[in-house]
């Protein structure tokens, strides 16, 4: 039997449960600290996040926020926990690309040559990232966000749902870019970038 431990039992953890199930996982339990909820997507919620330690199996942080991401996944990996990349079946993932551990890529995601994608990211539905990109660790690349060729997106950034990056662009770290935003240039500023062409707010 294959079994992992999903931390985090939400909306996104429901996708990444699918996916999970869909990369040959048949026992699948969720941990979260909400005493509301005693399931997910069909899974149990069988206790808290604490009691990581009471399972020897793989794990994974289904958790939107980079910040919390990063602190749960940083828990597992000293306690020798070994968490996988998800990967949705019907996404399309050149050959040649890298992609750290912990993250998961979804359904219709499309991520083409020599990119490269850090520890604990998140490539949302149909998201996609072209040849030579560099993203940041704990970065998520939301529902239909494109981003184009050889362009670095900074560690824990957020780049919205239908957002677009244009070419040889840089997004430093810790940035939010809005929904639907197009970004032209560089972005070196932390902050919030909203609308066509983006600017901070």
């Amino acid at each position: 039997m294959k079994q992992i431990v999903l931390v985090g039992a939400s909306g996104h953890g429901k996708v990444v449960a699918d996916i999970a199930k869909l990369n040959g996982y048949d026992k699948i339990v969720f941990l979260d600290d909400n005493d509301k909820v005693n399931s997910c997507s069909g899974y149990p919620v069988a206790g808290k996040v604490c009691e990581y330690l009471n399972y020897d199996c793989d794990f994974f942080v289904s958790i939107g926020n980079a910040g919390i991401r990063e602190k749960l996944m940083r828990q597992l990996s000293q306690a020798d926990k070994n968490i996988p990349v998800l990967i949705h079946p019907n996404a399309v993932i050149a050959e040649n690309t890298k992609i750290g551990y912990g993250t998961v890529i979804m359904a219709g995601a499309v991520i083409n040559p020599d990119t490269v994608i850090g520890t604990g990211c998140i490539v949302n539905t149909c998201a996609s990232a072209d040849h030579d990109c560099v993203v940041g660790d704990y970065a998520h690349i939301s529902v239909g966000a494109h981003i184009c060729g050889t362009v670095r997106v900074g560690k824990g950034s957020w780049i919205g749902a239908g957002a677009t990056v244009s070419n040889n662009i840089n997004i430093t770290d810790d940035c939010f870019i809005g929904a639907g935003a197009v970004i032209v240039k560089n972005i070196e500023e932390q902050g919030v970038y909203i609308g066509v062409p983006a600017h901070r707010i």
